[in-house]
């Protein structure tokens, strides 16, 4: 099953990679915009990715939209857990309540809800998920 190109969610994480990219304290802290959709596979870290969406009806009886539960991913190689959650408390604040303009929708919230960093299985990766709530309606 495929999104229509009209999908809030499609709009929504084509405004947080905008947002994230335009982001100077984010870029400096990774050391360049390396906000990934799908991280090509020799991608230098640190870096960023758009992660797991669930999109849910949250539609009224008189007013259309959607509920959002996105998750957005850290990876970090250097300053252990540090680095790892310096750049997850940055994506958060870049994002937080921002007034992001999203194509054929209205972001009516976006919430930054939990942040979580574990070490990867490799032993030296460290890997942040970075969880938001959004609340689209369409225009």
């Amino acid at each position: 099953m495929s999104l229509p190109l009209d999908s809030p969610a499609l709009a929504l994480r084509a405004a947080i990679h905008a947002a994230l990219v335009a982001d100077a304290a984010l870029v400096a802290l990774i050391g360049a915009p390396r906000i990934h959709d799908v991280p090509p596979g020799d991608a230098d870290f640190p870096f960023v990715t758009l992660g797991e969406a669930v999109v849910a009806d949250w539609s009224t009886a008189t007013e259309a939209g959607t509920e959002q539960a996105l998750t957005l991913h850290v990876f970090s190689r250097s300053g252990g857990r540090a680095e790892a959650f310096a750049i997850a408390a940055r994506v958060q604040a870049a994002l937080h309540d921002a007034p992001l303009a999203l194509e054929g929708h209205r972001l009516a919230n976006l919430r930054a809800t939990t942040a979580e960093v574990r070490r990867e299985s490799d032993g030296r990766t460290f890997h942040a998920l970075v969880r938001f709530r959004a609340v689209t309606e369409p225009v």
